[in-house]
């Protein structure tokens, strides 16, 4: 542990004006991001702590001692030897200081704190006193847990490598795998740990997406001790790769398989032309698949594939995570017979017993199949009525149930059948038949999955955001849509709010990325920001600088775009039905104001201005105009005005285009509509929307009104009646 550092020559060491002027820097630039300050006097042991530290670790200021004692009796034991060297090596060194720790507090519950400080010297040289700032990170390492949860609980294999190609993380199902534990995987360098990557395809992609900042995809062989195909997923990012990966091989032995059968049937012409057609029937299912985001509407087509090449006349069932089930698709060879298929598919479901063989193979998991008889079959399990005179008309003989089955679970069934003048489906084609359920089943689990990832990616983003205020004569409507991609987290956010002297703040923003990183830094600037324009009650200019200082401060090391936007009122402006719109730009895009009249504009504030994150010493300025109640106001990210192929100016003209044909609408069905006719599915930016329509206040509008104008007083703020 560091000690007091005595006094030499009995000569008393003083502080230089320097070291206060930078002391007194150090405490202005941690003042208005809510953290707390401490100052340790290495001469005489004292440790000054500010309000915001004593509360944060359990302190009241009477019982705080002021030593370097009372600040370790708090640390968690396992911190404690970290935090000691930390300090030594600031003192020794008269350099920086940096740690993060765990505060037990003394009534129970345990916080995560970041502090980071510097010494200062006398004129020979020897550190004096430790200066640094200390704020708490519990909420980003809450956050960090619950993304943990998300990728452990994952089917897929995850693991990410940093820039050096070392491993950072590992989820559970990556070191099954890759049959190595995590402890063995975690700061080894992928290279040393799997030799027989180096000069492959898993290195020859790895690179390129690193290199080329462009995702990758593959699938490849890892000889023995792994001796396994894999399918690779690999996303470069600013901190390395992160890699996602299935383990085929039983998808690729059983591709062998299919090649292995199509090679010995070649020895005669009608196998080899089976053989064939079956392999034409894979691909035409494999293509169909990949050919559509709605993974449920091709695999309700598996049943024109498999007519009449298997069947006569096919039906498709969805199994849902509840383990019901629902006929989405079928098809009849046979097109006068195709309605009386379709009225079936609508009707078996109800009439089934639990008997049935469709039954028996949801349960089973197994094929099910009648090669005789199976009209009569079908009559023993419905109930009387439509589905029996149905079943009649369509008169099958043989037929097979066919489970869709993919990571352990029943996710469909194919019901495929044959009339009186085929012979009962073959083996051959029962092995074709479940080779293509195969790659149904595949296709909907990982749908299943997607859809599962993207509702938890956009569960964690909206637990970022907040509901908007809704003060007097204003309406406030926001919307949040999304990236289309799975598990992506994005940086756009929103917020609106009212300060302790009545105006309204609005806040649109955008941070850079689209990851868990960006999510975070989004929560901490957007927490920033809400704090400083609360707590100050400046205009948006002076918010913006105070923010862009904060971020500098606490080394927040990110950029974003952000509007700020202030609606106030002074008594003359109140009288006249207009109020005063305060806005500043951080290089975000422009506000849109529709007027009661319907005239759409958009107000650009010149000169532009720098992106937060950027250069905080820049210079910031407000622009300002009076509104007319009943006008709306629309703040919005890039997602909204964006699209490849068109410029930026394109788009913010379809938006004020699209705004004047909607004029006539209620705030929230014009929200809707502006994100129905502006994003594109699968889009593939985030899009954040906030609109406010200023209602006409509730008195009567003086004759004598003047002019709009902007007040040269300090305005007074809207209240609530």
């Amino acid at each position: 542990m560091v000690g007091a550092v005595p006094p030499g020559d009995g000569d008393e060491l003083q502080l230089t004006v320097e070291h206060e002027s930078e002391r007194l820097r150090w405490q202005l630039a941690i003042s208005a991001g809510g953290v707390g300050g401490f100052d340790w006097d290495l001469l005489s042991g004292r440790l000054t702590w500010d309000d915001r530290l004593v509360e944060l670790f359990g302190y009241d200021r009477a019982a705080f001692r002021g030593s370097i004692e009372a600040f370790e009796e708090r640390l968690h034991p396992d911190d404690l030897p970290r935090v000691r060297q930390a300090l030594a090596e600031c003192a020794e060194t008269c350099g920086e200081f940096e740690a993060e720790y765990r505060v037990v507090r003394p009534h129970g519950g345990t916080r995560w704190v970041q502090a980071r400080g510097r010494a200062l010297s006398d004129e020979s040289g020897r550190a004096v006193r430790i200066l640094g700032a200390a704020y708490d990170t519990t909420d980003a390492h809450d956050a960090g847990a619950r993304t943990a949860r998300v990728l452990e609980t994952m089917s897929a294999a995850f693991f990410s490598l940093d820039a050096d190609w070392r491993f950072s993380y590992v989820n559970a199902e990556a070191e099954r795998l890759l049959g190595r534990s995590r402890e063995e995987l975690i700061g080894g360098v992928v290279w040393e740990l799997f030799p027989d990557a180096v000069g492959a395809l898993f290195e020859e992609e790895y690179r390129r997406a690193a290199a080329t900042g462009e995702p990758g995809a593959f699938e490849a062989y890892y000889p023995p001790p792994l001796d396994a195909w894999y399918e690779v997923r690999a996303w470069p990012s600013p901190d390395g790769l992160s890699v996602y990966f299935l383990d085929i091989t039983a998808r690729r032995r059983a591709q062998q398989e299919v090649e292995a059968a199509r090679r010995e049937a070649e020895a005669a012409r009608r196998h080899a032309e089976e053989a064939a057609d079956r392999l034409r029937l894979l691909v035409r299912v494999g293509e169909d698949l990949s050919a559509t985001l709605d993974t449920e509407e091709a695999v309700g087509r598996l049943a024109q594939h498999l007519v009449p090449a298997l069947a006569d006349w096919c039906l498709v069932t969805l199994v849902d995570e509840h383990g019901t089930l629902r006929d989405i698709g079928s098809w009849h060879a046979r097109e006068e017979l195709r309605p009386v298929v379709e009225e079936y598919r609508r009707a078996r479901l109800r009439a089934l017993s639990s008997g049935a063989p469709l039954y028996r193979a949801l349960r089973t998991g197994r094929p099910v199949t009648v090669e005789r008889s199976g009209t009569a079959v079908l009559l023993g399990v419905l109930a009387p009525g439509e589905a029996q005179e149905l079943i009649r008309r369509l008169a099958p003989e043989s037929f097979a149930m066919l489970p869709l089955r993919a990571r352990g679970r029943t996710v469909g069934l194919v019901s495929a059948f044959r009339g009186a003048g085929r012979v009962p489906i073959p083996p051959q084609d029962l092995v074709t038949a479940a080779q293509v359920a195969d790659r149904a089943a595949l296709a909907l689990d990982n749908a299943r999955l997607y859809t599962q990832q993207h509702r938890m990616a956009e569960g964690l983003q909206r637990s970022l955001l907040a509901a908007p205020v809704e003060p007097d004569h204003l309406q406030i409507a926001v919307r949040y849509q999304p990236a289309a991609a799975a598990a992506q987290v994005g940086g756009d956010w929103y917020d609106a709010f009212l300060t302790p002297d009545g105006a309204t703040v609005l806040v649109i923003g955008d941070v850079m990325g689209h990851d868990i990183e960006a999510a975070a830094a989004m929560s901490q600037v957007r927490s920033m920001l809400r704090g400083i324009a609360y707590s100050s009650g400046t205009g948006p200019a002076t918010v913006l600088t105070s923010l862009d200082a904060t971020m500098r401060g606490l080394a927040v090391d990110t950029t974003a775009t952000a509007l700020v936007a202030r609606l106030e009122q002074v008594l003359d402006e109140r009288e006249r039905d207009v109020t005063r719109l305060r806005w500043s730009s951080a290089g975000h895009l422009p506000p849109v104001l529709l007027a009661p009249d319907g005239t759409v504009s958009a107000l650009a504030a010149h000169p532009p201005q720098l992106l937060l994150g950027v250069d905080p010493t820049t210079r910031r300025s407000d622009a300002a105009i009076a509104v007319d109640r009943g006008s709306t106001l629309l703040l919005y990210t890039d997602g909204l005005v964006e699209r490849r192929g068109t410029s930026l100016e394109d788009g913010l003209t379809h938006l004020q285009d699209a705004v004047a044909e909607l004029a006539h609408l209620e705030l929230e069905a014009l929200c809707d509509e502006l994100l129905a006719r502006l994003v594109p599915a699968g889009h593939d930016d985030d899009v954040a929307l906030v609109a406010v329509r200023l209602h006409p206040l509730d008195r009567p509008r003086p004759a004598e009104a003047g002019p709009n104008r902007i007040p040269p007083h300090p305005p007074t703020p809207l209240t609530r009646s």
